[in-house]
């Protein structure tokens, strides 16, 4: 691992610092592009304007006019939290402008049975609900059949998306025929958040809708209704979907941030925070990323996002009660499965490197790993570590779960800076036809599908393009870092400071770094180093979760900072990320 630490221009820290941003967040905005006072104003006045997103105001009349006419019209989402959050938002934004409950439905498709997506079979499940009007969330723009299966069944449809477009042979992007299509990633689109995810598009369609109905005389300025209520929903699918927090992103969380910390949040949120053992008061963006998003997540993954969707929709508080609790246990059975395939896909990983160096002497650059008793709906989180254990693009397997694909392995992949996990699947497709049967994604994350038997052949052919794209430094762990800790900023107050801020994807949180002599460290339960540090001159406790290797005399750490609470007494400490040993960390 190498510890970096990242630049501070220092004339925009100068500029914060002199409108009265404390030093130490003054240093820490500048080293990550902010410039100006302005760009940390998070007032919803700052929002981009609805009608720079391509397709708002032609969706706005869609809806508007469906409304008028009493049309019923159903909800796709997808079974991730972005997804459940979009349709818990749309749902109970369209109620709140005027549709009626008897007018309004949703669906959400099955991970292993339906996969990912408006397909044709999904069409014809929401005409049978009776609905006029298709609207997905989160999903659509590469939906092509679903999208004529659809309208060749008299439906209108409305695709709302944030994901990239597909592209023919020659790259132009293709678009699916819907009546509308609202995706700031399609091509003439002028809206500047193109991190945007799929819960901030559906709340920006609603931005528009009320005001085209505000147009039409349906209430006034001073009548319509407070769709910043439905902004806590807004954040929390924003952070767990780990979009890059760009300055209108980070506005929309910094706001239902707010919202929540006032108690101001579905019955269902507060049943989430309360199963997590969280104080929504001091709620920040890792709440949302780490307690609530997983527990959504989890339905998706093992069970029915159905139940993620009906917990935030419900105002009856003893009812989201027990649908938490539902999610909460799902979640641990999550977390043990996880844990259980994450050993056997390290103990695999280990086994294939310790091959390979005695062999021919070198590592592989890409990973692909398979078990006969993985669970399809966990891949992609082992694929994460996996990938941040070993720095390497990670694919893991499973067999298919979905009726007439025995033998289909379905797969998930996460990948290292440098290297384009998607464009790598496509070059793998051309060189070896008919392994791959289906796939796609981004950058850093993707997934696909292998034909029976296919897995070796994958496999190799992964690696291949790894070791052609990667060399020695881009398979060298780099943590980015904000350098030394000034000990008069260690302190329980400014730390807490820090934690109210709003962090994540492209901004991220604080991490420190510097050389620290390890006074004492020991092994807490037998799978986390508890430290003893002298920082500054001071001691300071620390802990490394899930490491138990032991740190020599004197060492340059990584470490974010907590607050610890014991008999009454709150004391800073470091909660180590990384280290500088000259050694794999």
């Amino acid at each position: 691992m190498k510890i970096t630490v990242r630049d501070v221009p220092p004339r925009a820290a100068w500029a914060l610092e002199q409108a009265g941003v404390h030093p130490l967040l003054a240093r820490l905005y500048a080293a990550r592009g902010i410039q100006r006072p302005e760009e940390l104003d998070d007032g919803l006045a700052r929002l981009l304007p609805p009608a720079t997103l391509l397709g708002a105001d032609a969706a706005a009349t869609l809806l508007a006019d469906a409304l008028e006419a009493g049309r019923t019209l159903c909800v796709v989402a997808d079974y991730d939290c972005d997804g459940a959050t979009a349709c818990a938002v749309a749902l109970r934004g369209l109620a709140m402008l005027g549709f009626a409950p008897a007018q309004l439905r949703y669906l959400v498709p099955d991970r292993v049975v339906d996969g990912y997506g408006l397909t044709a079979p999904i069409a014809e499940r929401v005409r049978a609900l009776g609905a006029d009007l298709l609207v997905t969330v989160d999903n659509g723009i590469a939906s092509f059949e679903g999208v004529a299966a659809a309208r060749a069944l008299g439906l209108s449809v409305l695709v709302t998306d944030h994901h990239l477009c597909a592209a023919d042979a020659s790259g132009t992007p293709r678009l699916p025929e819907a009546d509308v299509i609202v995706n700031p990633n399609q091509p003439g689109c002028a809206f500047e958040s193109k991190s945007i995810a799929g819960v901030g598009v559906m709340f920006y369609v609603l931005l528009a809708l009320r005001a085209e109905l505000r147009r039409r005389g349906r209430f006034d300025a001073a009548t319509q209704p407070r769709l910043d209520a439905l902004l806590p929903l807004v954040a929390l699918g924003t952070v767990a979907d780990v979009v890059r927090l760009d300055a209108n992103n980070r506005r929309l969380v910094a706001q239902g941030l707010k919202r929540v910390r006032a108690g101001q949040m579905p019955a269902g949120m507060a049943a989430l925070f309360s199963v997590a053992a969280r104080k929504p008061q001091a709620a920040t963006s890792f709440d949302f990323g780490f307690a609530l998003g997983p527990r959504l997540n989890a339905a998706g993954r093992l069970s029915d996002m159905t139940l993620g969707i009906e917990c935030l929709l419900t105002d009856d508080a003893t009812r989201a009660s027990e649908l938490a609790q539902t999610l909460d246990a799902i979640n641990r059975d999550r977390r043990d499965l996880e844990a259980d395939m994450r050993e056997q896909a390290m103990l695999a990983a280990e086994t294939l490197f310790a091959q390979r160096l005695q062999q021919e002497g070198t590592l592989p650059s890409g990973l692909a790993v398979f078990d006969e008793s993985f669970h399809e709906g966990v891949v992609g989180i082992v694929a994460s570590r996996l990938k941040d254990r070993l720095h390497r693009p990670s694919f893991v397997f499973a067999p298919s779960g979905a009726p007439g694909q025995a033998g289909v392995l379905k797969g998930s992949g996460r990948s290292i800076p440098g290297f384009h996990l998607r464009d790598a699947l496509d070059l793998v497709a051309k060189r070896h036809p008919g392994v791959l049967l289906r796939f796609g994604g981004h950058a850093m994350a993707a997934g696909c599908t292998l034909a029976p038997e296919g897995f070796e052949t994958f496999a190799a052919a992964f690696d291949a393009v790894a070791r052609e794209w990667l060399d020695d430094a881009a398979l060298t762990r780099r943590l980015e870092t904000d350098g030394p800790l000034a000990p008069e900023y260690r302190r329980p107050d400014l730390v807490e400071t820090l934690h109210r801020e709003v962090w994540g994807q492209g901004f991220a949180p604080p991490v420190f770094s510097e050389e620290v002599e390890v006074l004492s460290q020991r092994l807490v339960g037998e799978k986390h180093l508890a430290l003893k540090l002298r920082h500054a001159g001071q001691a300071v406790d620390g802990i490394w979760f899930s490491h138990t290797e032991p740190l020599p005399a004197r060492v340059k750490l990584a470490f974010r900072l907590d607050v610890d609470e014991w008999q009454g007494q709150r004391r800073v400490r470091f909660l180590i990320e990384g280290a500088e040993t000259g050694e794999a960390a």
